[in-house]
């Protein structure tokens, strides 16, 4: 199982806001770029590839989207606006939800009141837990486990009282070079490693 975590700190929770944001400052686009390249390869989908999506611009509490690769139906097609939809169909799901609270949307589709944070700690306990950095220790002949679970960040960096938490989880930190890459772009070396393990 690889499992995928993208903090998007500057995506809006409420739906209208997140789809009219396209090719706007919170790039929202970069959220379905990061799960067609988690889910998809050439005329199939990885089924064993859980994406969680945690967008924390809110006027009350981070929404984290779950998206499981064995379970979810109905993409709709290989582009953009099936992510998207898909995404903001959770959000609209998520109206009136208290804090910590879940909820089914569809097949492989939920979404929850949670911050990253807590996420990551629930993540912690059953999972190898990796910060993607470009000082971090290289990718490249580094021996994965059966459950790693990579953390990665839109435009704006992670914090840094978040990465001491992190570390206390026991993250550890990986690199891909020192260009800066999207994640997007980062899941896909990153499942080009896993892969060449298999």
């Amino acid at each position: 199982m690889r499992t995928f975590v993208l903090r998007a700190r500057a995506a809006p929770t409420d739906p209208r806001k997140l789809l009219a944001g396209v090719g706007g400052e919170a790039h929202a686009e970069i959220l379905a770029h990061t799960l067609m390249n988690a889910f998809f390869v050439a005329q199939s989908h990885r089924d064993d590839v859980v994406a969680y999506l945690v967008l924390e611009s809110t006027a009350d509490f981070s929404r984290t989207v779950r998206f499981e690769g064995a379970a979810i139906r109905g993409l709709g097609g290989f582009h953009e606006q099936a992510w998207l939809a898909k995404i903001a169909r959770a959000l609209e799901a998520s109206a009136g939800m208290g804090k910590d609270e879940r909820r089914a949307v569809e097949p492989g589709l939920e979404v929850r009141t949670q911050s990253f944070e807590r996420l990551a700690a629930e993540l912690a306990v059953d999972h190898a837990l990796y910060l993607m950095d470009r000082k971090g220790a290289p990718v490249a002949g580094h021996a994965f486990g059966p459950r790693p679970c990579f953390l990665l960040t839109d435009h704006i960096p992670m914090p840094k009282n978040s990465r001491a938490g992190l570390e206390r989880l026991g993250a550890r930190t990986l690199s891909l070079g020192r260009t800066m890459l999207f994640a997007s772009q980062c899941v896909v070396l990153l499942h080009h490693a896993l892969d060449q393990q298999v």
